[in-house]
């Protein structure tokens, strides 16, 4: 299916943004954005911290380079992005996702900052969205936590399209691990995912350390599925009943401090045609 992407943050930044060009002359702007959502566990809700690292290209970054300090606060739209490398060391393919910022705005008003252990500081009340509709690359798998909690786990492909500077059509997946649980988790098992089938995935980026199905230990980015829907693919009817629903607990981080402020005057849109270029950049 044609690729669903859309993202929004509201968080501050970690630390200091760093501004690097590519051999072509583009410039990055690297930095990460830490906030602490609210998400309803074991009937309480609680504070979720949640690290998410993005980029900005081109003139925007340059613009933003002076003014992405420690602490600022910021409302980023944007896509969520898997990039994925040789490793100079030997070690095979290597990946990491992460958010690539089309429109970032400074907030304004008074919100509070959490000092972390590692010298950053995270959002106090922010929030961290996406939407994602894409093919699982395999099928989707049910266990039990030894609490006896059930959790869903799949991979979607997400496909990116852009035109390039010579006017030819260019296509990229991006693959994301997608988590879904308790009884939303039991509930989409009974349609038995298959590979193939396309999705769509509502929830939140999520930074997490787990063990990969080779007993490997991995750290990186998850989505915390909030809402899993079967979609009708080209090769027969949708299974009715398939959606799979959570109840929203995003609408607790909405009513943080940092998602009543406003906006501040003097947003940044990033130029959709820097897609062409993505391909020359070095991470």
């Amino acid at each position: 299916m044609r690729g669903m992407n859309q993202m929004t943050v509201v968080a501050a930044l970690t630390r200091d943004a760093e501004l690097r060009y590519t051999p072509g002359g583009t410039a990055v702007l690297e930095y990460t954005l830490a906030g602490e959502r609210a998400e309803v566990r074991g009937g309480e809700v609680k504070q979720v911290p949640f690290y998410l690292a993005m980029t900005t290209l081109g003139k925007a970054a340059e613009a933003l380079a002076e003014r992405l300090k420690q602490g600022t606060a910021i409302l980023v739209s944007g896509t969520l992005v898997q990039e994925r490398w040789d490793d100079p060391q030997g070690g095979g393919k290597r990946s990491k996702v992460k958010g690539k910022a089309l429109r970032v705005e400074e907030l304004a008003g008074k919100f509070e900052l959490v000092q972390d252990a590692g010298g950053g500081v995270r959002l106090k009340g922010g929030s961290a969205l996406v939407a994602l509709g894409g093919n699982l690359t395999r099928d989707a798998e049910l266990r039990y936590t030894p609490a006896g909690e059930a959790v869903m786990t799949f991979s979607i492909a997400v496909n990116e399209t852009w035109t390039d500077s010579q006017g030819q059509r260019q296509e990229k997946p991006h693959y994301f691990e997608v988590e879904l649980w308790r009884e939303q988790a039991e509930a989409f098992a009974a349609f038995a995912p298959k590979k193939g089938q396309p999705v769509f995935v509502e929830g939140a980026p999520q930074s997490q350390t787990w063990t990969d199905r080779d007993g490997n230990k991995r750290s990186g980015v998850k989505v915390s599925a909030t809402n899993v829907i079967l979609l009708k693919g080209g090769d027969g009817p949708a299974r009715e009943g398939a959606p799979a629903h959570q109840p929203a607990t995003t609408g607790a981080a909405r009513g943080g401090r940092a998602a009543a402020v406003a906006p501040r005057a003097g947003s940044l849109d990033i130029d959709q045609g820097l897609a062409s270029s993505e391909e020359d950049l070095l991470f």
